[in-house]
This record gives structure tokens, sequence and C-alpha cells, in this order.
């Protein structure tokens, strides 16, 4: 320091902060020899927070407001000095002055997947990311457990530590939690909530408080997502059959439509004449099917069951209680269509042998 700057610290009687940056925490006053004046005006702006220290020992704390420097107004370093009977002369003290507003819109993320195995898809590896907001709650606790003898310190110096805090808690919570993955987008605000209270004890242990975090995001890896969303195609899809006839049905109407001389439209009508072979063959599957497999000969001692057949639409099985109830309801006519085992086609129920004495003793509807 030059003797002009140590004449004009000589000089100085306010001890003052003028903040002008975003990011500083703790600022440590500049003073020759750290000699304060008796007297000298102490002013703590909004937001911020004076700290005396001496010889490494911290005493008195200003809160914001306009002070004048005696020992009124330094009780816990009049103490530690020794000055019994009072003092004016200068005094030697280092002022530190601290940021106590928001620090705001602070990012966090997890630099590796965080590895958890999901009730669904097994283990799986999510990453998350996310903002929050810190204060300096307690500035001589900072000072002693952050900052040490530094004379400026920022928030760069120590937002890393304070992420791999919330990364790490993040681990824990979402092990302990069992959410389903494709449940979490669901619980973001109650995981911020229940995060923020999980880490606030521990930010006070450095004199901080965490006043937001957020959870803005938490995703699977790329190739993850990939296969989540052909799953989720396939479901929007539904029945495959039905997807199949209905991709077939719009390739015969394209190729109907597709323009072009003699040879294209000999290559159209064969594509066509193909794809209704092939419409054909997925149409005619299930009726196939359905005629490969014969009627069986109901074995000796089991039950008679019943398919009803009534506008298109088969019903069933029924024993022949359930088919008399509905005899007897109405339900079943003699013209109504029923189907048991062993038979090669429908028939009316008034075929039955077994049913035609239920018909006899029902009364006939009556007349409209």
């Amino acid at each position: 320091m030059s003797l002009w700057e140590k004449a004009v610290a000589e000089l100085l009687d306010i001890i003052e902060w003028t903040d002008d940056s975003s990011d500083t925490m703790v600022w440590r006053f500049p003073r020759f020899d750290n000699e304060i004046k008796y007297g000298a005006q102490l002013i703590v702006r909004q937001a911020q927070a004076a700290v005396f220290v001496d010889r490494g020992t911290i005493a008195d704390v200003f809160a914001s407001g306009q002070y004048s420097l005696t020992t009124k107004n330094l009780p816990l370093l009049t103490t530690i000095m020794g000055w019994k009977y009072g003092f004016h002369s200068p005094f030697k003290a280092e002022v530190y002055f601290v940021n106590t507003r928001n620090f705001t819109n602070l990012k966090w993320g997890t630099k590796n997947p965080v590895i958890l195995r999901d009730q669904e898809f097994g283990p799986v590896r999510l990453r998350s990311f996310g903002t929050y907001v810190v204060r300096i709650s307690e500035p001589a606790l900072f000072i002693k457990e952050i900052v040490g003898t530094g004379g400026h310190f920022t928030l760069n110096d120590i937002s890393e530590q304070l992420r791999n805090l919330i990364v790490s808690r993040l681990a824990d919570l979402l092990g302990e939690c069992g959410i389903p993955v494709l449940e979490l987008a669901a619980n973001y605000n109650e995981l911020s909530i229940f995060l923020t209270k999980k880490i606030a004890s521990e930010f006070l242990e450095y004199g901080l408080e965490v006043t937001t975090l957020l959870i803005e995001n938490i995703s699977l890896p790329l190739e993850v997502e990939e296969a989540l969303d052909k799953r989720s195609s396939m479901g929007i899809i539904g029945n495959l059959d039905n997807f199949a006839k209905y991709q077939a049905a719009q390739a015969m109407e394209n190729a109907a439509k597709n323009p072009g001389g003699d040879a294209s439209a000999g290559v159209g009508m064969g594509m066509g004449f193909a794809m209704a072979s092939q419409m054909g063959k997925i149409l005619a599957a299930p009726m196939e099917s359905a005629a490969a497999t014969p009627p069986l000969v109901p074995g000796k001692g089991e039950a008679v069951l019943y398919f009803i057949g009534e506008s298109g639409v088969k019903s069933g099985p029924f024993d022949l209680r359930t088919i008399a109830d509905k005899v007897a309801s109405g339900a079943v006519t003699g013209e109504t269509l029923l189907w048991k085992k062993g038979m090669a086609a429908w028939e009316k129920a008034a075929a039955f042998s077994e049913l035609q004495a239920l018909f006899q003793a029902t009364p006939p509807p009556l007349p409209l």
C-alpha cells in the first residue's frame, strides 16, 4: 500500500460496502493495518450484516442500520481487548460485510446417472436437474465454517459443494421413496419439498438456509426413452389384427389412386391383387381357424353347456338350468339359435328335445 493510500485510510471515518456484484457473499473492508477510528460511522445496508473479527475471534455482529463505533456499540470486542475504562484512540479489527439476500436461480444437476431399481422396468439410470435459492442466515457461523480469512468470497467458491450435497441426498430420496419411474413426474412438488427438508439441517451447519429447491426434471437414458416411446405407440395402435386390416385397406386405396401409364397401371393392378389376396387371408384367418376345429361330442358324465346366438352375437356358455330360466323369462324362445358341444351347426331352440317340454309349459307372448 502506498503512502497516499495509508494517509487516505487514516482520514476515513465511514465504514460501508456498496455491493455492485451479483455473486459476492462476503467482502472484507480494506483498512491499513486494520485500524478503525474511535467514533467511526458504520453503515450496514439492507440485506447486509457486518461482522467484527479480532485476531481470528468473531466479536460483534451488526444488522442493517447506522452505528457510531464506541464501547457501547462494541461490547464483545471491548471485553476481548480489555478496555475496562473505554477507549478514545484508534483500535484494530477486521470488518467483514456479509450479503444476506437470497441468491436465486442457482443450478444443480447430476453429473452421473443415479442407478435404482424400478418395480416395472427393473434397474434404471436416472438423471435429474433443477434450481435452488440460498441465503446466509448466520453470518458469524458462515465466516467461521466457510470463509475463514479470505477477503472476498463468492458464490462460485461454495456452489460446487452445495450441488454435490443436493445430488447425494436426491439419490437417497429416490432410492427410499419407491415411487415408480412413470409416476415421478406427478410427484415433483412433493419430492422437492421433502428434499428441501432433508438438506435444510446440513445447510444450517454452514450458516446457510435453503429457501426454495425445485426438481425440474427426472429423465431416463435416451435408449430407454426410445423403447418407452415404442411401447406407448403399441398401446395407441391397440389391436394389431385390426391395425393390419386397416393398413391393407389403405394400401389398396392408395394403389387405386396411383396415376400412370399402361405399365404402371399393370403394376398397380398387380399390387392391388396381391394386397387384396393378403387382406382376404387376414379376413379369412379367424373363420378358417374356427372351421379347422370340428365340434366335439360331449363325453359321458359331462354337463351340457349351451351357447346362444342372437343378432350375430354369441353369448354363453350356459347350463340347462340357466337356459330354462331364460325360457321362462322369455329371453329364449323357440326361434332362438342354440349350439352345444357335438353339434355341427346352430339349431333353433325348439329343435332340442330336452327343451321341448319347457316351451310347452311356457305360454306364448301376449298379442299386441
